[in-house]
């Protein structure tokens, strides 16, 4: 069991950039969506849209394709035109698009910090209580913007960004820990 616990150390130690460029990753687009909040709101908004509309062709595209493989062709067809539908919304009504976006946002901050939280509690490692604070971080955010979804559209940036920030940081803390100890624990090196 210890040996386990130390070969799960080092995996981490040796992974400590990944965590670290994601902690810079989400300090830079915390510092973003701060300075600039219509741009960040305008952003999301854009690219879901977006993201609908590329998703809506190539689901078509895959019903054409599925249709002349003579396979069922129906569901990707109305994947296909929903997607569609529901970007050309988002582009013509940006405002309910937002309000359903602090909804998504909610709910996506709220599940990734409890499965951050649980993460935290595997028996390997040290550090956790690090992972855990990132998690409570995470569902904090997620629980103001579900209490007040009106005020979380006109204030979602701010939020995000004062979250990705200290999320950033929790997660540059934690990448460092797990680098120095990973120093500490290198793997002997087998003779050949």
């Amino acid at each position: 069991m210890a040996a386990s616990i130390e070969n799960a150390d080092v995996m981490l130690a040796e992974d400590w950039w990944a965590l670290a460029l994601r902690g810079a990753l989400a300090i830079i687009v915390g510092l973003i969506a701060l300075f600039f909040p219509g741009v960040t709101l305008a952003a999301f908004v854009l690219l879901f849209a977006a993201y609908l509309l590329v998703d809506g062709i190539f689901a078509l595209i895959a019903g054409f394709r599925a249709a002349s493989r003579h396979e069922r062709s129906w569901p990707l067809f109305l994947e296909g035109v929903a997607d569609i539908a529901a970007g050309v919304i988002a582009f013509l009504w940006p405002a309910i698009t937002l309000v359903v976006l602090v909804f998504v946002v909610g709910f996506w901050a709220i599940f990734s910090g409890v499965m951050m939280i649980a993460a935290a509690f595997r028996p390997a490692g040290r550090h956790e209580w690090l992972l855990a604070l990132g998690g409570l971080l995470s569902v904090i955010f997620g629980v103001l913007v579900l209490i007040a979804p009106i005020t979380g559209a006109v204030v979602l940036a701010l939020w995000f960004g004062a979250y990705a920030v200290a999320f950033g940081v929790v997660l540059l803390i934690l990448a460092f820990r797990w680098r120095r100890h990973g120093r500490r624990i290198e793997p002997v090196a087998r003779p050949a």
